[in-house]
């Protein structure tokens, strides 16, 4: 029997696992930024002095990289605290440029135990290019060094602390760096945000400049200057079915419906395949209600960013399902033409989801039910207490917006389990996440789960 004390603790952790899932303290469409960051660094404190052992734990789940590197940052200012195994996974998981900003945050913070100097060590030797990273992410790696007690012998040292001590470099990385102070030709050799900043102190027009760095774009480089190059009349388009589903359907959703045709519905249906993976075809019958309401909108620092996710779970569904119906809030039938319009009326469309007798209804919405309010939660009320006791359908509602206000993720009902979403891909962890929730109990499993994912790490 588990006490109430567990039964809290539970409670707890789900809920800071939704917020770390879903907010990175930026603006929402109820919210600001400040209310946000005010709120997660409450969840963050109460966590980390009440369960500092499950705190540390959170890192083998699939939250977002500003709050890996939150607990990071905490945990290593406490010696002893946490895994440094599993926070040395974590650190291989994040792109560089965020792990060199938590560096800076620690040496900021006065964090320097030996702990701290080894993991930026260890991190550090386990780079496949430190000397490009040097050139893209210069300060970054000066300081992480200086932070961490290293020695770079070498031209590497010499290039971050005493540049002009050579005439030459051998590698060809710092060679190039050098070379672009005096050469244009030398500086489309460097990463693109490095050779920007070289072209605009030359004054080189932003459609030479596009044109010839095209070859040296990273995929997400592409996708997020494919606007803009195509306004210069330079073709940067990545090949849209490598690219994460999320950021696709970002992508999708950013362009005018006339241009979403063919080539992006392909692209889509590719990168959810890939994310289904081994789970292809074995989720049963499903069906989907879909938020697209204005507030989908999310707001001009996450533009479009819970449609986008609900568009990203639609494509993934399609690939998880034996059989999917997905029941967009507007009502329209083509997912491709989605857009953020009128108000959220989930209830009706809960119960036109339900009529279809499915084994699985997934809901992806922020959970403001006003059309009218609280329809939703009276329609899940009575379907699980009078039609469905048994509980044949499986109820999953996932929440790409963190509440700031309630320090949680806004709930529809608790008769369903809610849980956070970032990343479509993450939704077969999330929904076994979300388990965990049916009930507000299991404590003891809920600490074996996430044992368990730490030591498959």
């Amino acid at each position: 029997m588990e006490t109430y004390a567990d039964l809290i603790e539970c409670e707890d952790v789900l809920l800071f696992a939704n917020a770390a899932i879903t907010s990175t303290g930026q603006r929402e469409f109820y919210e600001s930024g400040r209310e946000q960051r005010f709120s997660l660094e409450f969840l963050h404190q109460y966590i980390h002095g009440n369960y500092p052992d499950v705190y540390a734990a959170m890192l083998a789940l699939d939250i977002n990289d500003h709050n890996a590197a939150m607990i990071i940052r905490k945990v290593l200012r406490e010696p002893g605290s946490g895994d440094g195994a599993l926070i040395a996974w974590r650190l291989g998981r994040m792109s560089p440029g965020r792990v060199y900003r938590l560096f800076g945050e620690l040496r900021r913070d006065g964090v320097n135990n030996r702990r701290t100097r080894a993991i930026v060590r260890d991190w550090l030797n386990g780079r496949r290019d430190l000397a490009f990273d040097a050139v893209k992410y210069r300060s970054g790696v000066k300081a992480a060094v200086r932070h961490a007690h290293l020695r770079l012998a070498g031209e590497l040292g010499d290039f971050l602390f005493a540049p002009r001590r050579r005439v030459r470099f051998e590698t060809p990385i710092l060679e190039v760096w050098r070379r672009a102070h005096h050469e244009s030709a030398a500086l489309y050799e460097l990463p693109y945000t490095v050779a920007e900043g070289f072209a605009a102190r030359r004054g080189i027009s932003r459609a030479v400049f596009l044109e010839r760095i095209a070859p040296r774009l990273t995929r997400l480089e592409r996708l997020r200057l494919t606007d803009s190059a195509r306004r210069e009349g330079v073709d940067t388009r990545a090949e849209l079915a490598s690219m994460p589903l999320v950021r696709l359907a970002s992508y999708a959703l950013a362009l005018p419906e006339a241009k979403r045709g063919p080539e992006l519905e392909a692209a889509l249906r590719a990168s959810a395949a890939r994310a289904a993976g081994a789970y292809a075809g074995t989720w049963g019958k499903v069906v989907a209600v879909l938020d697209d309401s204005f507030s989908s909108y999310g707001s001009p620092v996450k533009r479009r960013r819970p449609l986008a996710v609900a568009l990203g779970c639609h494509y993934l569904l399609k690939e998880l399902a034996d059989s999917y119906r997905g029941l967009w809030l507007s009502g329209r039938s083509d997912a491709l033409r989605a857009r953020p319009v009128g108000a959220t009326g989930l209830g009706r469309r809960i119960i036109d989801a339900l009529e279809l007798r499915p084994e699985r209804l997934i809901i992806v919405s922020d959970g403001w039910d006003n059309a009218p309010p609280g329809l939703a939660a009276e329609v899940l009320r009575v379907w699980r207490r009078r039609l469905d006791p048994g509980r044949k359908v499986s109820i999953v509602h996932l929440n790409p917006v963190f509440d700031a206000e309630e320090f949680e993720v806004r709930r529809l009902s608790p008769m369903v389990p809610t849980a956070g979403i970032r990343d479509a891909e993450d939704m077969p962890a999330l929904v076994e996440l979300a388990g965990f929730a049916e009930g507000r109990t299991g404590l003891a499993e809920l600490k074996a789960y996430l044992a368990e994912r730490g030591s498959s790490r």
